[in-house]
């Protein structure tokens, strides 16, 4: 099976992703710069959620790039991640709407968290559906980002029950390894054409 149809089916699914996101931001009620504070919280979760969706976006494109054949076993394992990127926005506005408090910013990491294994879960099944030769396997090398993220997760998770500011900060930590685009993939896919 070609992957063309994974790939956009994957990126109309992220694209609502987005747009739920957004359309949870509610207007307030007043015409005054006072009347945006409550809403604070809510728009620095919405940018921290539309900066992880958007690496998400990246890397899957870079990922679904490198993999020459789709499985059934691809198939499951990419509608797994888009599942935890669903819960994006849920976990989203439930964080900013209340502030940044411990349940739900350990809630929204516990989101991360499964978003990064599905992630790695769907790295890994393509790598084993291409065999030896995968160029995503040798392209992802020791993937040092892929294995400190869901350490900084956890981390976030047991920190936001003590210090919020803190797990906010190792969220933040983890996306902004992420946010410098990954040239491994491509540098690979040159080498193999080469």
């Amino acid at each position: 099976m070609g992957k063309g149809r994974l790939e956009a089916f994957s990126d109309g699914v992220i694209a609502i992703i987005i747009t739920i996101m957004v359309l949870e931001m509610k207007v307030p009620h007043g015409d005054s710069l006072e009347a945006l504070l409550p809403l604070v919280p809510v728009f620095l979760s919405y940018v921290l959620s539309f900066v992880y969706v958007g690496i998400y976006w990246n890397n899957h494109h870079h990922m679904l790039h490198a993999c020459v054949k789709v499985s059934g076993s691809v198939l499951w394992a990419n509608l797994h991640l888009l599942f935890w990127l669903s819960l994006f926005p849920f976990a989203t506005g439930w964080m900013g709407e209340n502030h940044f408090a411990s349940m739900p910013s350990a809630l929204y990491g516990v989101v991360l968290l499964m978003a990064a294994v599905a992630y790695w879960v769907l790295q890994q099944t393509i790598i084993a559906s291409e065999g030896p030769a995968s160029v995503l396997k040798s392209a992802i090398g020791g993937d040092w980002k892929g294995k400190l993220s869901p350490l900084l997760y956890l981390a976030a998770i047991a920190s936001a029950f003590w210090v919020q500011w803190l797990a906010l900060a190792l969220y933040v930590l983890a996306a902004l390894l992420w946010l410098i685009p990954d040239r491994r993939i491509e540098n690979a896919l040159q080498h193999e054409e080469t």
